[in-house]
């Protein structure tokens, strides 16, 4: 991971200005631990990404303290000692030198010291800002800790006045994104693009579900990206109408389509995209009948991806268009009006058009503000993604079109000039997608 000082003082210095705004206190960010996937292998490492957007550290283990207390700002990190030994198998470590030489740390302390220090960093604390629920060993020391702080009352200890989600702070300043993260994320989307196009190419009739993924995943590194930013979804034929389906060993058949989710990751920050292509290298007219609904219905929305607009308004402008779609195709009948009202346009469209964007897939941030759905602002980047489901067993739709999933989805920057596609380059025009098939 790339890791630039300027980018993560400026970042701290926002974190201690919200939490003075707020009165002032402690924040503690645990940093991600090694999991085990069988026996004594791990998975392949991945930072928290609050951790990983304060502090930079890409490294298990230890946590970091933000302290704002009576006009002090102090960062500490907790993190894992020097060890020539273990460095030789597993990698160079930062130490406590490091973190306070490259990482910013006014004061470092080891790991293992943490259970004896944290007491007194967080004592006396106005407020604790520290996220409960989300690690099993941490729900256990904090409490631990704060229990000791209120037994100590007779020697002068307190515990903290309250305890607050630090993502009250950390997921705002995470949501508006930085000309940086916007760079991050461009470059992922350019990785991203030849990723779909290498799947197109090599989607071909016989291939195997995971032979495309291998495709896909391989143009992800290949470019300088860390892999897959979320589960690869490679679906042919009917499995195209299972939203979340992981690759399989499913055959590519001649005359179905296949959907392909798939985003590549760059220095921790994740593009999102989806194509549905010809595996014969053209749709059949049922097909891009249904296609070239979805494929307008997206397009609409991504310029309504506006200053001032919502979320919820361009989902419920995808909804009305989709609907009326449907109808006009007789996978519903009766009024728009009334087909909106009793949901029933959920049979073939069931999930939402947007989500943030970012570190995180499903990127952090509120998506309503006192009740109302949030207003989007420059630097914000969300998902646009429209999707047809025609199910294998539908006896109400024409033959031609069951087992058939359409989804299209890009990723879209909020300016102050209109929305500006970051991921455009990855073809989604009929005829482009069909020049890229090519048999």
């Amino acid at each position: 991971m790339s890791f630039d000082p300027t980018v993560y003082a400026t970042r701290r210095a926002r974190i201690f200005e919200e939490m003075e705004r707020r009165g002032g206190g402690v924040m503690v960010l645990p940093a991600a631990d090694e999991k085990l996937r069988n026996h004594d292998a791990e998975y392949l490492f991945r930072q928290d990404s609050d951790h990983a957007w304060a502090v930079g550290l890409d490294e298990p283990q230890g946590c970091a303290v933000f302290a704002a207390r009576k006009g002090e700002r102090k960062l500490v990190l907790f993190v894992r000692p020097r060890d020539r030994e273990r460095e030789i198998w597993t990698g160079r470590r930062a130490g406590l030198e490091g973190a306070k030489e490259l990482y910013g740390a006014d004061e470092a302390y080891l790991v293992a010291d943490m259970d004896t220090r944290l007491p007194d960093l967080v004592e006396g604390a106005a407020t604790l800002w520290w996220r409960i629920g989300f690690d099993e060993a941490w729900d256990a020391r904090l409490p631990r800790i704060l229990a000791g702080l209120r037994s100590a009352a007779r020697l002068g200890k307190m515990p903290p006045g309250g305890v607050v989600d630090p993502g009250r702070i950390l997921h705002e300043l995470r949501l508006v994104k930085a000309p940086d993260e916007i760079a991050k994320l461009r470059r992922a989307a350019e990785i991203t693009a030849e990723a779909h196009m290498a799947a197109m190419r090599d989607g071909q009739p016989g291939r195997k579900e995971f032979q495309v993924q291998a495709e896909i995943e391989y143009a992800f590194r290949r470019r300088g990206g860390t892999g897959p930013g979320y589960g690869t979804i490679v679906a042919a034929g009917a499995n195209s109408t299972i939203l979340h389906y992981r690759a399989g060993d499913a055959p590519l058949k001649d005359g179905d389509v296949c959907l392909v989710d798939a985003g590549g990751e760059y220095d921790w920050y994740t593009a999102d995209v989806t194509r549905t292509f010809p595996v014969s290298g053209e749709f059949t007219k049922p097909q891009r009948t249904l296609y070239d609904l979805c494929l307008g219905v997206q397009k609409d929305a991504i310029l309504a991806v506006r200053a001032g607009a919502t979320i919820d308004g361009i989902h419920e402008g995808v909804v009305r268009k989709l609907t009326e779609g449907l109808i006009g195709l007789g996978l519903l009948q009766g009024t728009v009006d009334e087909r909106i009202a009793d949901k029933s346009f959920r049979k073939y469209y069931m999930h939402r058009t947007s989500h943030w964007l970012g570190m995180d897939v499903h990127d952090v941030g509120d998506y309503y503000v006192d009740g109302k759905s949030r207003a989007l602002v420059p630097g914000m980047v969300v998902t646009i993604e429209p999707g047809i489901y025609v199910a294998e067993d539908d006896e109400a739709a024409p033959k031609e079109m069951r087992g058939v999933g359409i989804r299209i989805e890009d990723d879209v920057l909020v300016t102050a000039d209109g929305p500006v596609n970051l991921t455009e380059a990855v073809p989604k025009e009929v005829e482009e997608m069909e020049a890229v098939c090519v048999r």
